[in-house]
């Protein structure tokens, strides 16, 4: 659960970071926010890491769910267009980390198994 809490904080600042980026054009001091934001996502990303998330799983999770909201928010706070091919594409990338996660959970549950077949 810590893995997963940490990841979530990892994607909100990146989210944050990357919405900042926009906001900074029109006012400099919000690139106070991107570099706080971008750092803070990494640390946390790190984090994630280190509870013993894999990399593979962690990474898509935190992409993904970061284009994704990043392209949601920026219709509503910034007047960005959201296609129905946009939306596409969105579902596809996520549709794709779940089947990185997916083969992930498969992978960790045949461990044992194949460790038990090897001796």
């Amino acid at each position: 659960m810590k893995q997963w809490l940490s990841l979530l904080a990892a994607i909100l600042l990146e989210v944050t970071a990357t919405l900042s980026l926009r906001a900074a054009l029109d006012h400099p001091a919000w690139f106070a926010v991107v570099a706080l934001g971008y750092l803070g996502a990494f640390v946390a990303l790190s984090h994630v890491l280190r509870l013993g998330m894999g990399v593979g799983v962690a990474y898509g999770v935190w992409a993904a769910t970061g284009v994704a909201l990043t392209a949601v928010l920026a219709t509503f706070l910034f007047g960005d267009p959201l296609t129905a091919s946009m939306g596409l594409g969105i579902a596809l990338v996520i549709g794709g980390v779940l089947c990185v996660e997916l083969g992930s959970q498969a992978a960790h549950a045949a461990a044992p198994e194949q460790e038990g077949t090897n001796a």
